[in-house]
């Protein structure tokens, strides 16, 4: 029956992810450690990215009282959002090496309240996640009183990239990936007699028919997809004010669902520039602190809002 519970809990919210990895998220939720979705997580590179582009480049070292935040010489910290993101860590997060967004809040608050943190790179390789937090969290970077620019290695999806359109800038790797906008629940029926018999069933958001493949759109599915057109309008409109552009184009030019390469990436507004993680951290690290602008004014006032906002909820 936990599995069950644990089953039915994750289905009853919707993902901001990309469609392999759901499957496996039940997967482990339903406790079938050996089922073959899950060499999902267990080969999609993700950690051999993270250790590579690492050994290449100088991160510098841990910082005290952090969970995974590094800063180097020059003073950019790096903050890695790897693997699947959950709001809070959980068996997912220890199983799959996923992201949780507490331990994220956290190190990015100390990164700007380190004095010896002068510029702050999101390293960002993943395929999102729940949308639980999410919205909050890419608050929190938008607000950042220090520049926060996010480089991609191998696949920033979905709620991922929500996260990384609100920092000042994203930079790819030349075979790197973004998009996959958009939101979805999973769900299942019953075909067959046994318990075993069921077939599952994915329901996405109206502007990402990318993100599905061979979805079934009976009528009963439409109270469930206005709820969804809801959250995405709210994901996508962050995505447009974070890219500095408009709700339509996000609709039509990042994606619909899909996923973009780096160069049309690029292209199409989603990316800023391609380069290689070493020369990023060089470039960040050679340039001074940005002197206040209306933009970072703004996000000063964002800041104030969002750490007002969080206080509030730690007392109650």
């Amino acid at each position: 029956m936990t599995r069950f519970y644990a089953l039915e809990a994750i289905r009853a919210m919707p993902w901001a992810i990309q469609p392999e990895y759901m499957g496996a998220i039940e997967a482990i939720a339903a406790r079938a450690l050996e089922s073959p979705v899950l060499e999902i997580l267990r080969t999609d590179g993700h950690a051999e990215r993270y250790s590579s582009v690492l050994s290449a480049a100088d991160t510098g070292e841990k910082l005290a009282g952090t969970r995974r935040l590094t800063v180097n010489r020059a003073g950019v910290a790096t903050l890695p959002v790897m693997g699947p993101i959950f709001p809070r860590a959980n068996m997912m997060t220890e199983f799959s090496g996923a992201t949780s967004l507490d331990s994220l809040s956290a190190d990015l608050q100390a990164a700007q309240d380190a004095t010896q943190v002068q510029q702050i790179l999101l390293l960002m390789d993943t395929p999102g996640g729940v949308t639980t937090g999410v919205s909050d969290f890419a608050k929190q970077v938008a607000a950042s009183k220090k520049p926060i620019t996010v480089y991609v290695p191998g696949a920033c999806a979905s709620a991922g990239y929500w996260i990384a359109s609100q920092a000042s800038s994203i930079v790819m790797d030349d075979t790197a990936l973004v998009g996959s906008l958009g939101i979805v629940v999973s769900g299942s029926t019953q075909v067959q007699a046994d318990r075993q018999g069921r077939m599952g069933m994915d329901i996405t958001s109206s502007n990402a028919p990318n993100k599905r493949l061979d979805v079934t759109n009976a009528d009963d599915q439409a109270q469930i997809r206005a709820m969804l057109d809801e959250v995405e309008a709210v994901f996508l409109s962050a995505v447009a004010s974070g890219r500095g552009t408009t709700l339509e184009s996000v609709k039509q030019n990042f994606g619909q669902g899909g996923m973009k390469a780096a160069k049309s990436a690029v292209a199409s507004g989603m990316a800023d520039r391609i380069d290689t993680l070493g020369n990023t951290l060089a470039r960040l690290g050679a340039q001074t602190p940005l002197k206040p602008t209306a933009k970072s004014q703004k996000r000063t006032a964002a800041q104030a809002d969002f750490e007002a906002r969080r206080n509030r909820a730690e007392k109650v």
